[in-house]
């Protein structure tokens, strides 16, 4: 089976997919499909190819803002596969993936990414409207099966109407090795000294009103732990780092968080005693699995598809009104506890997530998407 897998981007700076589709891509090629990994990059065209896996990268149009891409939308016309799998909405892309599907006659397979949840739907409801109708028109009604990477992200694109066959596949971990903790620990201590001496919780994700960043410097500096430090680290999308800090600079507590553009910066989980995500929603929210393969419990909202953190004893998912009784909850448990809760998060989630897995999930619903005829059109 040949497939071709379609991401907007692969930089960092757009989120967990830069992390999460190539190492899906990965676990296919280790299985036996040949598969190309497209995307489009501002810096220009590369590509790289290692055993059946080869990524192409395409120029992207400036200004950027949809990832429209001549030479991608070139390529894909004389592109041949069984399967064409685009990852995420509201993009050129999808377009693209839309019209090589129907010319090829292969099954399209669309996984939103998170772009589905009901925050994220209704977030800029009419720009998102007029990209269904001009952007990638037809697209969502051409969908042969979707991809969601968690029970909740399929329970909504259910909600909002779609009746295409789903396959749930979650995102798999990587563990970090100890050598990659050591060097990136010493890194953080090096950068933020205080973390030495006083215990960390760990912001670490997009800089976006989704994830309720400006709402968490506000409930830390009200009725935060006061002997522990809060560390945001991110991508700066609708903030800055420097604009969160000078916006903790007003609120008069400059001691008591930290604030780090993450670009080209590793992990910091290494020094980081409770993770936090309060995120508005996500689809499956991979820093918060990274968290806990770095045995690093996290509270997050139940807006995430991680309710079972409170039946393994890994972590708490509490509505947001709980956050802050949840944080002083845990933050005065002794370190020891918190130790021994990281652990078992850690050992949960390598067992349950593998990007084998979710390979081998979704070889199994591509197989039945061609059985059925899916994708051929007259």
């Amino acid at each position: 089976m040949k497939l071709c897998h379609i991401v907007p981007s692969l930089e960092a700076r757009h989120g967990g997919p830069s992390k999460s589709v190539p190492g899906l891509a990965s676990a296919f090629a280790s299985l036996g499909p040949r598969i190309e990994l497209l995307t489009t990059d501002p810096a220009g065209p590369w590509e790289h190819t290692e055993g059946d896996l080869t990524v192409r990268a395409f120029q992207r149009h400036r200004p950027g803002l949809l990832r429209s891409s001549g030479g991608l939308r070139r390529y894909l016309k004389g592109a041949a596969a069984d399967i064409v799998h685009h990852h995420a909405l509201w993009l050129r892309t999808l377009h693209y993936a839309h019209r090589a599907a129907r010319r090829s006659g292969a099954p399209l397979v669309v996984s939103p990414r998170g772009m589905m949840d009901p925050w994220a739907w209704g977030h800029h409801a009419r720009r998102k409207a007029l990209a269904r109708a001009l952007v990638h028109p037809g697209a969502f009604e051409a969908v042969d099966g979707w991809h969601a990477t968690s029970e909740k992200e399929a329970e909504n694109i259910r909600q909002l109407g779609f009746r295409q066959p789903v396959c749930v596949a979650p995102n798999g971990i990587s563990v970090p090795s100890p050598e990659d903790v050591s060097r990136d620990a010493a890194l953080w201590y090096g950068l933020l000294p205080a973390a030495r001496s006083h215990p960390v919780a760990l912001f670490y994700s997009r800089f976006h009103r989704k994830k309720r960043v400006i709402e968490l410097i506000d409930l830390w500096i009200d009725s935060g732990p006061r002997d522990w430090l809060l560390l945001m680290v991110g991508i700066p999308e609708e903030y800055t780092a420097s604009e969160l800090e000078t916006y903790v600079l007003r609120r008069g507590a400059p001691g008591r968080i930290r604030v780090f553009d993450g670009t080209g910066l590793p992990s910091p989980y290494s020094i980081a005693s409770l993770f936090l995500l309060p995120s508005q929603g996500e689809n499956f929210g991979l820093s918060i699995a990274e968290a806990l393969a770095s045995s690093v419990p996290a509270i997050v909202t139940d807006s995430t598809p991680w309710a079972a953190l409170q039946s393994t004893g890994g972590g708490w998912c509490v509505p947001w009104d709980d956050f802050g009784r949840t944080l002083q909850s845990a933050a005065a448990e002794p370190a020891e506890s918190l130790s021994h809760r990281g652990r078992i998060a850690r050992e949960w989630v390598v067992h349950e997530y593998s990007w084998e897995k979710s390979a081998r999930a979704l070889l199994g619903f591509y197989s039945h998407l061609v059985s059925k005829g899916a994708g051929r059109r007259p």
